[in-house]
């Protein structure tokens, strides 16, 4: 098995190098690209230190099914990760990746997705809505927004006086901490599952 993994991201990339991090030593599964919707330097800088290829999105086609797909099949990407993406994933690309693209959402779905619920949008619904629990949503991607299989859930309780910056901060360290593993695991399952399906 040697499974290789595309990051899409489109701000900082912390997820995205926690990610790197976790499975830099793993003998399965493997990062080799990291594709990011504008210029980061320092992520780029970062990527050629980790040897891991870093390319940006050429403006404008961040939803581009064919412009996306000629970056992964270039390096035989079997499995996408969206790590902070903001942009819809063209439903091609959804066909070519079937159950192999996973995306992280800062909140408990069903509620708080869809169109236009990311970042700290997000957590601003939660706060105005006096939520006792908030979290992140690990989920496959399908044709509609945050509707796709859940996968996991990892909750929190939030203080009386919460704040955006708080909140903030406490969904991101609990992504860093679950999500790479998650990943790992249900690519282990999925991967485990079709070769046995292939020994009949």
């Amino acid at each position: 098995m040697n499974e290789k993994i595309a990051v899409f991201v489109s701000g900082k990339g912390s997820n995205a190098q926690k990610i790197q991090a976790f499975f830099e030593l793993d003998p399965l599964i493997h990062v080799v690209l990291i594709l990011s919707e504008k210029q980061n330097p320092y992520l780029e800088r970062w990527c050629f230190e980790k040897s891991v290829r870093f390319s940006v999105i050429d403006q404008g086609r961040g939803s581009d099914m064919e412009h996306l797909h000629a970056h992964c099949s270039a390096l035989g990407i079997q499995w996408i990760v969206l790590a902070g993406y903001l942009k819809k994933i063209p439903e091609g690309l959804i066909e070519l990746y079937p159950g192999h693209i996973i995306n992280l959402h800062p909140a408990l779905l069903p509620k708080y997705g869809g169109k236009g619920m990311y970042g700290d949008y997000v957590h601003q619904a939660v706060l105005a809505a006096n939520e006792s629990q908030s979290g992140i949503t690990i989920h496959l991607v399908n044709k509609e927004y945050d509707k796709g299989e859940i996968l996991a859930q990892i909750k929190i309780n939030l203080d009386d006086f919460e704040s955006l910056e708080s909140l903030r901060t406490k969904i991101q360290l609990i992504e860093h901490l679950h999500f790479p593993q998650v990943i790992r695991d249900y690519i282990i399952k999925k991967t485990t599952f079709l070769d046995e399906e292939t020994t009949f």
